[in-house]
């Protein structure tokens, strides 16, 4: 106990013990293939008032947790391209408000059924609407599912929800303060959407006239270029939280401000490593605010609003991306990120017992919920490829006869296509162009609709696609194809494909791409027609040429 005592009196004690126990706790989870995120949460509540107690500086390790946050929107922001954005918008706006709606109006019926008094079960349903943006865009850059169509469109609605929340919760504030409320509200939600405006347009013209700039000047100096990233991801976080909005809507629209510089790239990949490091505080952080004893008594009916919550959200999702032309795998996997509920719902389950609107049994409750619903759903997220598979025969209707929204790809099979290329990055690309200049007509396949669009603006014939989708063959021209090239080096994708086109009966060449020998050798095994290696091949094309330019040389 002195030992706890100790640390739990020093702050440098106290985080050097989390960073230990995190580490530990981060291998164990490892060794039971379990999410760290899932290890984190519970190393928090762990660490916290519930069992050891030893965090005292809740404040500093919340601060640390707000500044991951700022730089995990951030980096997200930086993903995105303007033009996807507006193509990406409608939907976000469409199912980020319709989930809501629907959510709240049948987590108030349940909730009503249930025995709880309306005001209750208002906010019960409404702290049941909202997902957490932290987590599933974690869970989302882990799997590299950012720049995915789904990952896109589960981003911008989750914002979407960001702003919605943080207007209920100037709603409630207002009420809340009694006397002309109704008035003040008026006057507060303008100010507001004012504010909101304002700081889009600012950061408009610093897109337009300074960071350009800005950034070629600072990019002589890779350190300065990081500096000044956190400083404007922090700083319009900060900004968006003084003009009312969550620091998260402000940290996202710096790095939209900064995606279309040149320098995005190492800007992300710079931030990465510290990003995840900061997140940990975030997960603890929130694993030790969590009160326990609040917990008793509402196990059977967090239950029933966990299963709705696991269950019932995607649905909704999935229903209202069906009804606007997606297929129903991209609604499946988009769906799955609201399948929790957000650290935003205990702030406002927080904010109704500090208004007197609900008691600590029912903050007990929304806590419970999140607990069961933040872990199950890492896993949903983590496992969605073979959870579709095996649930796609009952998904199909929740898809048009007609999925208009992705039909970027041929109306029927008459069209020759000789190659179908997996991957249009510079590699992918490189063997793309390669093909076509032999006189083959090539297929480009991407899952970043980006590229996809890119590569059609440049004259090129591609579509958006997924090498894991098992439903990728029926999308595809494969009658004549000759060669099916994936340049993409992931193992268990490569393998995905190779089982599909298998299954269903692919006449053509299947090539496929590795970055070492034992990968190779795995994709040679399960019957690959040509494995390729990028860096050993680029080396024996240099000793050919090297060869060659000897022989030259001693012919003269």
């Amino acid at each position: 106990m002195d030992i706890l005592n100790q640390i739990s009196s020093n702050p440098f004690f106290e985080i050097s013990a989390i960073l230990i126990l995190a580490a530990l706790f981060g291998a164990v989870g490892r060794l039971l293939k379990q999410p760290l995120i899932v290890a984190f949460i519970a190393l928090g509540i762990i660490v916290g008032p519930s069992v050891l107690n030893i965090i005292h500086s809740q404040e500093k390790i919340h601060f640390l947790a707000e500044m991951g946050i700022a730089i995990l929107l951030f980096v997200v922001g930086l993903k995105l391209d303007l033009n996807l954005i507006k193509s990406t918008g409608g939907v976000a706006l469409s199912t980020g408000l319709g989930q809501v709606l629907f959510t709240s109006l049948f987590g108030y019926l349940i909730s009503i059924g249930l025995g709880y008094p309306p005001i209750p079960s208002l906010y019960i349903a409404i702290a049941l609407t909202f997902s957490s943006t932290i987590i599933i865009v974690k869970l989302l850059s882990d799997k590299k599912e950012i720049d995915a169509l789904h990952g896109q469109i589960a981003i911008g609605f989750l914002i979407v929800q960001d702003i919605v929340v943080v207007l209920i919760m100037i709603v409630l504030s207002a009420v809340g303060r009694g006397t002309g409320a109704e008035n003040n509200l008026t006057w507060t939600i303008i100010g507001v959407i004012s504010k909101g405006a304002l700081m889009v347009t600012i950061t408009g013209l610093m897109m337009r006239f300074i960071l350009p700039r800005l950034t070629e000047y600072l990019a002589k100096s890779s350190e300065l270029l990081v500096l000044f990233s956190i400083a404007w991801a922090v700083a319009l976080a900060s900004a968006s939280e003084m003009m009312g909005f969550s620091r998260e809507v402000g940290a996202f629209l710096a790095g939209v401000s900064l995606a279309s510089t040149p320098y995005r790239e190492v800007i992300s990949g710079r931030l990465v490593s510290l990003r995840d490091f900061l997140l940990l505080f975030f997960f603890i952080h929130l694993g030790s605010t969590l009160d326990l004893s609040l917990l008793r008594g509402q196990v059977a009916p967090s239950f029933v609003f966990s299963v709705f919550v696991l269950v019932g959200n995607p649905l909704i999702v999935m229903m209202i991306m069906g009804l606007m032309g997606y297929r129903k795998r991209t609604g499946f996997l988009a769906g799955l990120t609201v399948a929790q509920i957000s650290e935003f719902s205990l702030i406002f389950a927080a904010l109704g017992l500090t208004l007197g609107h609900i008691d600590e049994e029912t903050v007990g409750l929304i806590t419970l919920v999140g607990l069961i619903t933040i872990g199950l759903s890492t896993y949903m997220i983590l496992y969605s490829y073979p959870l579709f598979e095996k649930l796609a025969p009952m998904l199909s209707i929740f898809e048009k006869k007609n999925p208009f929204r992705e039909a970027r790809m041929l109306q029927n099979e008459e069209k020759k296509i000789d190659a179908i290329v997996f991957g249009l990055g510079r590699y992918g690309g490189s063997i793309a162009n390669s093909l076509k200049k032999e006189g083959l007509t090539v297929m480009g396949i991407d899952f970043d609709p980006g590229s996809v669009e890119k590569w059609n603006k440049a004259g090129g014939y591609a579509q958006y696609g997924d090498l894991e989708d098992p439903e990728l063959p029926e999308q595809l021209p494969l009658k004549h194809a000759k060669y099916l090239i994936s340049s993409l080096p992931e193992v268990q994708a490569n393998l995905a494909l190779l089982k599909c086109m298998k299954n269903y009966g692919f006449n053509g060449r299947i090539i496929l791409t590795a970055h070492n020998i034992e990968n190779a050798s795995l994709l040679d095994q399960e019957g690959a027609d040509l494995i390729l290696m990028p860096f050993a091949d680029a080396a024996e094309t240099v000793m050919n040429k090297l060869k060659l330019l000897e022989e030259s040389t001693d012919s003269k």
